[in-house]
């Protein structure tokens, strides 16, 4: 190439990584895995920021945060600001920062990845967010005067979090109703300590209480009261459903029955929810397997390996997935970091059988596999070889198949529209009306089990809608 081309070139700084623990020492701990930016690191990833006059990054963001305008500030080193235009879009942005698949959303569409690395906005949110609550210099967005109205949230996951940030913001009352002993959804269950720290998670939801929004746990709407009783004798005058996928898919193979079989959503739930990760202070609710097996390849199958790896008394812990490393949904950067780890993946093979002694998991059968057409997902479909059958040793189970709805609330309200599989269906997709008037719905009832992000842009848009609604009337 001629100098002068060269020279025309703009030069593209590389990534800056931030550190994280060793893996042979985070493999054996529940502590965070990265141990974010520093703040000299950050003014130096967000100057590699363009400021470009279209955003495409913008467009990539399910709750569209102006990350221009806060990587801006970040360079500046004005951290506090930068968090501030971060939280007037994303109401947990320590979360997003940490849980989010930027890679195939923001940083997707980053023009500087076109001939490098894409800025790494993701780690850039979650040190701005992190800055703000060490610093307890922790912003409250201004809230527009009270309107009188009265909206419930049921469900306190990603989305109806969402929802009930920006309508306590737009001046509503808001009361969220949460089945569980613990706000969050999936947020405080599925995902586990090393991946989003539960004192991170608490500080975000003390944000969300200071804008006046009151969260009721153990309270479960189907069996406590209706969406009759929330709107008629309660005074509702609207509803946003946020309830999740929260009902495990099995394999429906001989064996699932036996003890030491777990489904991830229950497995999860135990570790995070029991304090399983603060053994032996709190007694483990896990028994002391010594070799798990874990069936799938998303990112709740990564989580329930590397969760399960880190117990006391583990001693293997193996993926088994019926297609190729290529196909794995689950995200890169967990993939990497569960190899790191040391955890087996053993591709093209699936489970046909579970075997037990004495009522509990000694093996599980499998099959090799091989890959065919493409089928409706995109990916390479899986197909049986012949005459290939094998067994592993393993003394536990864990099955990461993804989940479907709890029918409880739908089951409750005849009027609610529903499809084949439980979910919710819109009748008015663009504010996320349901079938039945003052009743939205957003997130993994509409959708399916999707992205805490995505949620939480559903959360966003059903609380546009329900703004919209109430105050026409």
């Amino acid at each position: 190439m001629a100098k002068n081309e060269k020279s025309k070139q703009r030069y593209i700084a590389p990534r800056t990584r931030a550190p994280e623990q060793n893996p042979e020492e985070r493999s054996k701990n529940f502590q965070e895995v990265s141990l974010g930016y520093t703040p000299a690191m950050a003014q130096l990833e967000a100057s590699r920021c363009v400021q470009c006059k279209k955003p495409k990054c913008v467009i990539g963001c399910p709750v569209r945060v102006a990350i221009p305008d806060f990587l801006e500030q970040v360079a500046k080193g004005d951290f506090l600001e930068a968090a501030r235009i971060v939280k007037e879009s994303n109401a947990l942005p320590a979360v997003t920062g940490r849980v989010c698949p930027q890679e195939d959303q923001c940083e997707k569409h980053c023009v500087i990845g076109i001939k490098g690395e894409p800025l790494a906005i993701g780690k850039l949110e979650r040190f701005v967010a992190d800055y703000e609550h060490l610093h307890q210099e922790v912003n409250t967005i201004e809230t527009a005067p009270p309107t009188g109205k009265k909206i419930a949230i049921i469900g306190a996951g990603p989305a109806g979090l969402a929802a009930a940030s920006d309508l306590a913001k737009l001046g509503h009352e808001v009361v969220i109703f949460e089945a569980l002993h613990k706000p969050g959804g999936v947020l405080f269950y599925g995902i586990p300590e090393f991946r989003l720290p539960k004192e991170i998670l608490e500080a975000e939801l003390d944000y969300l209480k200071r804008l006046g929004i009151e969260i009721k746990v153990n309270y479960v709407i189907g069996k406590i009261k209706t969406l009759d009783d929330l709107m008629g004798e309660d005074g509702f005058n609207a509803i946003f459903i946020g309830t999740g996928a929260g009902l495990p898919y099995f394999l429906d193979i001989p064996g699932e029955n036996l003890n030491g079989v777990y489904s991830a959503n229950e497995f999860l739930t135990r570790i995070n929810l029991m304090h399983a990760w603060e053994f032996p202070v709190f007694d483990t609710p896990i028994h002391h397997h010594k070799i798990f097996a874990v069936i799938g390849g998303g990112n709740t199958a990564l989580d329930a390996a590397r969760t399960a790896l880190r117990l006391p008394t583990t001693e293997k812990v193996m993926l088994i997935y019926r297609r190729s490393r290529e196909e794995l949904p689950a995200r890169l950067e967990e993939v990497e970091h569960a190899e790191a780890e040391g955890i087996e993946f053993h591709y093209l093979e699936s489970p046909t059988e579970i075997k037990g002694a004495n009522g509990w998991v000694s093996k599980i059968v499998c099959q090799k596999m091989e890959l065919g057409e493409p089928d409706g997902s995109g990916r390479k479909h899986p197909r049986p070889v012949e005459n290939s059958a094998f067994s592993i040793k393993t003394d536990a189970v864990i099955i990461a198949l993804g989940s479907g709805v709890n029918p409880l609330i739908a089951k409750s309200a005849s009027d609610l529209k529903t499809d084949s599989h439980g979910h919710i269906e819109l009748a008015d997709p663009n504010i996320n009306l349901t079938s039945r008037p003052g009743v939205f719905a957003g997130g993994d009832i509409v959708t399916g089990a999707a992205t805490v992000i995505s949620a939480m842009g559903a959360g966003k848009k059903a609380a546009e809608g329900i703004h919209q609604y109430i105050m026409s009337r």
